[in-house]
C-alpha cells in the first residue's frame, strides 16, 4: 500500500526537508512531492514551478516547496477509511459564548452598511495520537471528492487538509473557478437539499462578487447555474466560473481572487479588517490556498477516446490547479488545531452558525478520534 511514497516521505520528515502528499477529488493515485534541501522558498510572481502554499493574509509570504522529486502511486482497494458517523464532542461553553458574541458584532456591522458578507471562524484543539501519515490516509479513504494533503516544511509545520473547494485551475490561457457558500448537513433521505433563503443569499454574494472583481481583467467569462455539491456529510452550494486571461497574468487573476469572498467577506478589505480584529486568534494557513503551480502536464490532443491514432498525438502545457484550504488542521506531535467558520450575513441565526461549525468539524473529527 503505497510502500515507496510513504516510506519516502517518512524518510524526509525524519529528515526535516519539505514534502507534500496529495490526492485529487476523484482520482485513484496519490501524489508526492519532494524539495532536497530545507531552504524556505518564497513565491514573488506566480511564474515559478512547484506546490505553493499560501496563507490566508495576502499580504504574507506565499510558500513554494520546489519539484525536486515527484513520486505517483495508485492507491489500492484495502486503503483506510475513517467512519462516516458524528462524532460526539463536549461542547466548550466559553468557545460557544465568544463565537456567538463575534456572529452579533458581525451582524451589527452588516446592519450599519459597512459590510455585505463577513466570514467568521474559530479554532479547536485538542490531543491525538495517530501519526500525520495514518491522518492523511484516513483522508483519502474516506473523502473521495475533495483535495486530500498532508504538507510539511521544518520551518513552517505540519498541515493536513480535505478540501471540496477550488481556487483556480488553468490550463494555457482558460481558466475554472468556483463560489463555494451555503452548508448543510446531508440528510440521508433526501438525494438533495433544500436550501434557505439565507445560504441562496450567501451563495449569490459569492457568484456576483466574483464576477465583478473578475470583470475587464478575463475574456469569455461565464458563470455557470447553481448546485448542490456533496463534499462527506456536507452539502454545499456551488457556481462554476470560467474564463480567458491573458499571458503572463495568472498572478494577477491569483490575487484578484484571493482570499474570496467565500472565506474573508465582501468588501474584502472591510471584511479582512473586521477579521483581524475580532478573531482571537491567526488563521495562519487556514482559507489560504495550496496545489500545484505552473506544473508541466501531457494533454491529448483529440477528445475522442475512441480515435486511438490521434490519441497518439499529446502536447505538453504547464497547468496550475490550486485548492482554497478549508477543512483542514495544524498537527503536532499530541496534538492537533481544528480550524472552522462560517459566512455571516444580515439574516445569519447566531446559534445555528455555531452549529454550522461544528457541522464542518465533523470532516476532521471522525478521521481523529473513531
Amino acid at each position: 500500500m503505497l510502500t515507496s511514497l510513504i516510506e519516502k516521505a517518512r524518510d524526509h520528515y525524519l529528515q526535516q526537508l519539505p514534502f507534500v502528499l496529495y490526492r485529487k477529488p476523484k482520482e485513484a493515485k496519490i501524489n508526492g512531492i519532494f524539495q532536497s534541501d530545507d531552504v524556505l522558498h518564497g513565491v514573488t510572481d506566480f511564474s515559478e514551478s512547484g506546490f505553493v502554499f499560501a496563507p490566508f493574509d495576502d499580504d504574507d509570504t506565499v510558500i513554494l516547496i520546489k519539484v525536486d522529486e515527484k513520486l505517483e502511486e495508485i492507491i489500492q482497494p484495502a486503503h483506510i477509511q475513517a467512519t462516516l458517523d458524528t462524532v460526539e464532542v463536549t461542547d466548550d461553553v466559553f468557545a460557544k459564548g465568544a463565537f456567538v458574541d463575534m456572529v452579533e458584532k458581525a451582524k451589527d456591522v452588516i446592519h450599519s452598511g459597512d459590510i455585505e458578507k463577513v466570514v467568521v471562524s474559530r479554532k479547536k484543539e485538542l490531543p491525538v495520537s495517530a501519526s500525520a501519515i495514518d491522518i492523511f490516509m484516513k483522508l483519502v479513504g474516506t473523502y473521495e471528492n475533495a483535495f486530500c494533503y498532508l504538507w510539511h516544511h521544518p520551518k513552517i509545520g505540519t498541515w493536513l487538509g480535505a478540501t471540496p473547494e477550488i481556487l483556480i485551475k488553468s490550463t494555457g490561457n482558460s481558466f475554472t473557478t468556483m463560489s463555494l457558500a451555503g452548508t448543510q448537513l446531508a440528510n440521508g433521505t433526501d438525494p438533495v437539499p433544500t436550501w434557505g433563503e439565507k445560504e441562496l443569499e450567501e451563495q449569490q454574494l459569492v457568484t456576483d462578487y466574483i464576477g465583478r472583481v473578475l470583470e475587464g481583467k478575463v475574456t469569455k467569462l461565464e458563470i455557470g447555474v447553481k448546485e448542490s455539491v456533496r463534499a462527506g456529510r456536507l452539502w454545499h452550494l456551488r457556481t462554476k466560473i470560467t474564463g480567458n486571461f491573458k499571458k503572463g497574468e495568472l498572478g494577477s487573476l491569483i490575487r484578484s481572487l484571493h482570499p474570496t469572498s467565500a472565506v474573508c467577506g465582501i468588501p474584502k478589505d472591510r471584511a479582512k479588517k473586521f477579521i483581524m480584529e475580532h478573531e482571537s486568534y491567526n488563521r495562519l494557513f487556514y482559507t489560504g490556498f495550496l496545489g500545484e503551480l505552473n506544473l508541466t502536464k501531457e494533454f491529448s490532443r483529440n477528445s475522442n477516446s475512441r480515435n486511438q491514432e490521434n490519441n497518439a498525438y499529446r502536447s505538453v502545457r504547464t497547468a496550475t490547479e490550486l485548492f482554497v484550504n478549508l477543512r483542514c488542521m495544524m498537527w503536532e506531535p499530541g496534538k492537533a488545531t481544528l480550524f472552522v467558520g462560517g459566512g455571516i450575513t444580515a439574516g445569519s441565526n447566531p446559534q445555528k452558525e455555531w452549529e454550522e461549525t461544528e457541522n464542518k468539524s465533523q470532516t476532521l473529527l471522525k478521521v481523529l478520534l473513531d
